[in-house]
């Protein structure tokens, strides 16, 4: 933020977009942690989690997160969202037409949209978290993250 202070404006802002999006903060809360998990950004699932249960998330939902193909506390709408999530993280699985038709299942054309937003976004807050070594917990008062008790 200091040595690169326009791009990192840039990316506030398109965070703070993510808070109009036509889909519910839940499920951008799981996308964001889920995301967060497979790329070892551990700045990012802390926050996210903490977010998560100010948002009213449940803490066993938040455990079954990195094997949600098999949790029951999960609904289809939420697995496909979650199935985005990862097809879009590990982009060099590569995204099917099949791929695509099953989550035309449960969203429309602008929650699609607006659901890989959310994903490419924190792609990219993982990556600066992990490339610059970001500390877990460091931002829980600024952004009142604290409040989440854990």
């Amino acid at each position: 933020s200091q040595q690169s202070p326009e791009p990192f404006k840039a990316l506030v802002a398109l965070e703070a977009t993510l808070k109009t999006l036509s889909i519910d903060q839940t499920l951008v809360d799981l996308v964001k942690i889920r995301a967060s998990q497979i790329n070892g950004c551990l700045l990012c699932v802390d926050m996210h989690i903490k977010e998560a249960t100010i948002h009213g998330e449940r803490a066993l939902r938040l455990h079954h997160l990195v094997a949600w193909h098999e949790s029951p506390l999960f609904s289809a709408r939420e697995k496909a969202a979650l199935q985005w999530a990862e097809l879009v993280t590990l982009i060099t699985t590569g995204v099917s037409e099949d791929d695509l038709a099953e989550l035309q299942e449960h969203f429309t054309e602008k929650e699609i949209s607006d659901l890989t937003f959310a994903i490419v976004t924190i792609n990219t807050w993982n990556r600066l978290g992990v490339a610059f070594h970001g500390v877990p917990g460091s931002l829980d008062k600024l952004y009142g993250l604290d409040k989440a008790g854990l």
